[in-house]
């Protein structure tokens, strides 16, 4: 039977692969790709370095496909995203029938951890569920974006006792979430954290964490540290064509 691991590969440092990842690395013999196109090459490019350095003695082969394109201002969100989901699940079923032989092991290399805001685990599901191809999967664990952007600030995601609370841009925009004073902000492009400038917070802020284009910023969130991360933001975005950041706005005890 085919089969296909997630294999988590950290937030964009090649040292955060784990023991586990590198034993993986080696087993595949089909790597499959998305392609999102040259604003995100560099993505593609450090997959293949990940290859490159770890990968020892297998003779695999890498195949890519084109990411469908995701309406970014839907009017229905979920709807939106279904759809969105619905057609990369098109996109890996044909991968996994017409390049993958029946005993031949494939992998999808995912950004931070396969279990952290990624769909890649509901996709493969997804496929197995159309019923058009059968495989076994496995999922490898990885260092998450939340887990690398503590670390680079030498602080721990939560204060003595207290709960932590992950979400996004989208739902952080609709106020603060009631009985935590540690939260991590993921996916959002909109610099919610503007809307609590003032308001005693502490922030902890990161971008291509791990990468040589870190940047990192952090301390009270007054209004001027606030507009300093959202310039900065700006000014690599425009530079890189695209970015990655996430950020933990925490309540001090």
């Amino acid at each position: 039977m085919r089969k296909i691991y997630a294999i988590g590969i950290g937030a964009g440092d090649p040292e955060h692969l784990t023991v586990q990842a590198i034993d993986r690395l080696n087993r595949v013999d089909v790597f499959f790709v998305l392609d999102k196109g040259d604003a995100k090459a560099d993505l593609v490019r450090l997959r293949q370095e990940i290859l490159d350095r770890f990968v020892t003695g297998s003779d695999y082969r890498v195949v890519s496909a084109k990411d469908p394109e995701r309406d970014r201002t839907p009017q229905d969100y979920r709807a939106a995203v279904a759809d969105w989901h619905r057609q990369r699940a098109e996109v890996y079923e044909r991968l996994i029938l017409d390049e993958l032989a029946d005993d031949q092991t494939g992998a999808f290399l995912v950004w931070g951890d396969p279990s952290l805001y990624d769909s890649t685990i509901a996709l493969i599901e997804a496929v197995l569920a159309r019923g058009n191809v059968s495989f076994g999967y496995e999922v490898v664990p990885g260092v998450s974006s939340i887990s690398a952007l503590v670390a680079r600030h030498r602080t721990t995601m939560n204060q003595i006792g207290r709960a932590v609370h992950l979400t996004t841009g989208r739902r952080l925009a609709s106020g603060w979430p009631d009985g935590v004073d540690d939260v991590f902000v993921l996916l959002d492009a909109h610099t919610t954290f503007d809307r609590f400038a003032g308001a005693g917070l502490e922030i902890y802020w990161g971008a291509y964490v791990g990468t040589p284009d870190e940047i990192l910023r952090s301390g009270p969130l007054d209004e001027a540290l606030a507009a300093e991360i959202r310039s900065v933001r700006a000014e690599a975005r425009e530079r890189h064509g695209w970015i990655m950041d996430t950020y933990l706005l925490r309540r001090p005890a």
